[in-house]
């Protein structure tokens, strides 16, 4: 049973900066790749950012320069720090990783969060 509980959505404007969290707990056995994931009304879901174990990233065009993902291994916690951000930011953010659970099996299977709500105000 694993569990990704995210924190710091909410509201901003335009040029702010909001920092999200997604700290990972249960039986964890393994973290691969973790990321965020973003959903506008009306859209389909688009990765905004992920990175690796060991820190190699990777952003999405609409977010490069702005967004920084980072992460604490020894936390299992996963970050995204966005700056100047714009109204098109706004959407349901979900927290997601790729995560070894069970003792019988090397296999990573995907987890989520249940996504937490930016706006960006113009």
């Amino acid at each position: 049973q694993v569990q990704l509980v995210e924190s710091g959505g909410g509201l901003a404007q335009a040029g702010g900066s909001l920092r999200l969290s997604c700290a990972a707990s249960g039986s964890i056995l393994s973290i691969a790749t973790m990321g965020w994931f973003r959903r506008a009304p009306g859209k389909q879901r688009e990765l905004a950012a992920s990175i690796g174990r060991s820190g190699s990233t990777n952003y999405a065009d609409s977010v490069k320069g702005r967004f920084t993902i980072s992460r604490d291994n020894a936390k299992n916690t996963v970050y995204l720090q966005m700056n100047s951000l714009k109204p098109e930011d706004t959407a349901v953010y979900y927290c997601n990783a790729a995560i070894v659970a069970s003792p019988m099996s090397s296999r990573y299977e995907n987890y989520w969060g249940q996504g937490t709500q930016v706006t960006v105000s113009s």
